[in-house]
């Protein structure tokens, strides 16, 4: 179990890495806008799953495979890239059908999986799993192992709270969106070109970086 001081500074520094918005946010705005708050959350608890996969994979060791194997981590960053550029795409492709405020384009079990599988198949959320926890491990205070899931579970509820935060304010002007003539703009060409971004983003992802 790691001291009362690993914790609130593993907790402080995840804080400040939560506020700067990065994929995951961009992804949330988009789910928020797009299908309102109860759509938005499902997409946070499903991203939250995915961050703890990782949790788990570096609590086992899995993740020293992903920074060491350039096979396994080529593998696992053009299939994120691919199901997001896809995704992407697809919404480019086809034109939206009328929004209403009660009736989002996706359900939430959709949302949910797709925020599982846009984080499992993030390599970035790996190599950043395994190059933060490891500073706040304290080998006289357990297996290292253990140490991590407490570390990865406390990170991972952090994210629950400031994702969601993200996902209610987002949700909160949807209505401005939805009742203008820009809805099928933002849900067509801003929505798509949002995950061809995340997908290229993903894609760009290099072994060296966090």
């Amino acid at each position: 179990m790691p001291s009362s001081d690993a914790l609130l500074a593993f907790f402080a520094a995840s804080f400040v890495l939560f506020c700067i918005p990065g994929p995951a946010v961009a992804y949330i705005v988009n789910r928020s806008i797009a299908d309102g708050r109860a759509t938005a959350f499902a997409s946070v608890a499903g991203l939250e799953l995915g961050n703890f996969v990782h949790v788990v994979a570096a609590a086992a060791g899995l993740s020293a495979v992903l920074a060491t194997s350039a096979t396994a981590f080529t593998v696992v960053k053009w299939l994120g890239a691919a199901y997001l550029v896809g995704i992407g795409i697809r919404t480019l492709a086809h034109r939206p059908d009328d929004l209403s405020l009660a009736a989002p384009s996706i359900d939430r079990r959709r949302a949910f999986r797709q925020g599982v599988i846009v984080n499992t198949l993030n390599p970035k959320v790996a190599l950043f799993f395994l190059s933060f926890l490891p500073q706040f491990i304290e080998p006289d205070r357990g297996p290292a192992w253990s140490q991590a899931l407490v570390l990865g579970t406390v990170f991972t509820l952090l994210g629950c709270v400031m994702d969601g935060t993200w996902a209610a304010l987002a949700s909160t002007v949807r209505h401005l969106l939805v009742r203008g003539r820009a809805q099928a703009f933002v849900r067509r060409w801003v929505s798509g070109s949002l995950f061809v971004g995340l997908g290229v983003v993903a894609a760009r992802a290099t072994r060296r970086a966090v």
